[in-house]
């Protein structure tokens, strides 16, 4: 299929019309009906999307999805939760805005865990999305559609927010690319908000350069949010050369030597025996990788410090959500009633109890206890990262512990609470608002794992570039998902 193709094939092909932005809309759509029914990647598909021409822009004519927590104009956006399953905005979010006037042409909107909250994908109201290298396990969360979709071939690339590792994680089990860039590069203006000072805007793709495509057309200074910065001066695309001879990237002693985990899977075994494998590739390349140790009471605080902040923020941003400005009416003869209804019917489990967590968190006798302990660990944190990048380029790490785990449950493969903080160490990036790319690492069981490098902020082009260049000496660049091997 042409859709297939990575973003600069197909701009090559428009420009010499061997091939239309009809066609090609009319082959994602295909494939989108197609993985919809295997994979229940999506909320919306936009079956008459608003058709560009082709210019001088890479992107122009060429399709993509959206995830569906952000706002798009005259468009259901769901965020995925029937509390706004009939929510159609009067307003585009900025970074949907700038790719449209690149030319791109949306033609779906894709499922995530309910607003963002959760790392699995199993908590869309419209049900679980499947992975589709075998449908019998998770995406990873919460850019679960938009994984599937890139993963499977329905476009190149797909918008997707990570307030934790949403982009990042999936991106791993689906055996692409997923790359959130420095906080604020990319404007949140009409991405629903979940945790605001974590939340990034970012992409899914099947390349590093393809990310970088995107990523310079979304990028960019927004008088409609206050944390954008000025990034005229980076430009990623150009900045990709693949020389990074002389390069210094560090690893966690603490999570990735084999030593440090008590009765480990063969799982973790085989994962950490890839990553270390996939190490040594760079250092032919000249770079050097050293292995340093990284204060252990800080890092086994990760997932605590995470859960405090954003369910405390969580809880405060989405108190909107009362059935009476948007979304559908509660039942009840007063306000209260009707908002009470509203929330109690309209929100999964997993969101309620974070929203309990983080109302006690905000609790005025709580918050010096909880919430404000929280940011003083996050910035303990970020002060021995931004430390380390004083003398390395950058993080590398394996992204989490193993393959995407069982929806069924039954996930033998993942260790016990020993493995929690390597699950979880890809929110470093969020604390700090480092950069941030996931490339595909190889295949355990036939399923796909991920490699992650991080670096510091506004750094993106030497981030990217070292990404880029690891990609280059792997076989695994814009593969597309072989299901039928797995099943």
């Amino acid at each position: 299929m042409n859709i297939q193709k990575n973003i600069e094939e197909l701009h090559e092909m428009l420009l010499n019309k061997e091939i239309t932005p009809k066609d090609l809309v009319k082959e994602s759509l295909n494939k989108t009906h197609e993985v919809e029914e295997k994979c229940n990647a999506f909320v919306t598909i936009i079956d008459k999307p608003e058709m560009h021409e082709v210019t001088d822009n890479l992107l122009s004519g060429i399709p993509f999805g959206i995830k569906d927590n952000y706002s798009t104009k005259g468009i259901l956006s769901t965020g995925s939760s029937n509390t706004l399953k009939d929510y159609v905005p009067i307003f585009s979010a900025t970074a949907v805005l700038k790719l449209q006037e690149a030319g791109a042409i949306a033609v779906n909107k894709t499922a995530l865990d309910e607003f963002g909250m959760g790392g699995t994908g199993t908590t869309c109201a419209t049900g679980p999305v499947k992975n589709p290298w075998n449908t019998k396990r998770m995406c990873g969360g919460s850019s679960a559609g938009s994984a599937a979709a890139v993963a499977a071939g329905v476009y190149p690339y797909a918008l997707g927010s990570d307030t934790g590792d949403s982009i990042r994680k999936p991106a791993a089990y689906c055996g692409i690319v997923g790359y959130k860039p420095t906080y604020g590069m990319i404007s949140r203006y009409g991405l629903f908000p979940f945790a605001s000072s974590l939340d990034h805007c970012g992409v899914l793709t099947r390349s590093v350069r393809d990310a970088a495509i995107v990523v310079d057309a979304m990028k960019g200074l927004d008088s409609k949010d206050q944390t954008t910065w000025d990034s005229s001066n980076i430009h990623l695309l150009s900045s990709l050369n693949g020389n990074v001879a002389g390069k210094k990237l560090f690893y966690i002693k603490e999570l990735c030597n084999i030593d440090n985990y008590q009765n480990p899977s063969s799982m973790l075994i085989r994962h950490l025996d890839n990553f270390h494998q996939t190490l040594n590739i760079l250092k032919e390349e000249g770079v050097t990788v050293d292995e340093i140790s990284f204060d252990r009471t800080l890092l086994n605080a990760l997932p605590s410090v995470y859960t405090c902040i954003s369910s405390a923020e969580a809880t405060s941003n989405m108190s909107n959500l009362t059935g009476i400005i948007f979304g559908p009416r509660g039942e009840g003869k007063t306000p209260l009633e009707i908002m009470m209804d509203h929330r109690t019917k309209g929100f999964s489990p997993l969101i309620k109890r974070r929203f309990v967590i983080g109302s006690y968190i905000l609790q005025k006798e709580n918050q010096e206890r909880y919430f404000v302990n929280a940011q003083r660990v996050r910035r303990l944190i970020v002060d021995q990262m931004k430390k380390l990048f004083e003398t390395y380029d950058a993080l590398i790490m394996p992204v989490g512990s193993g393959i995407a785990p069982m929806l069924d449950g039954d996930n033998d493969i993942l260790d016990n609470s020993d493995t929690r903080v390597l699950e979880e160490h890809l929110q470093i990036g969020n604390f700090g608002g480092f950069p941030s790319i996931t490339i595909p690492d190889g295949f355990i069981d036939g399923m796909p794992v991920g490699i992650n490098i991080t670096g510091n902020c506004y750094d993106d082009e030497n981030t990217l570039n070292i990404a880029y260049a690891l990609e280059s000496k792997m076989p695994y660049l814009n593969q597309i998902a072989r299901s039928e091997e797995n099943e």
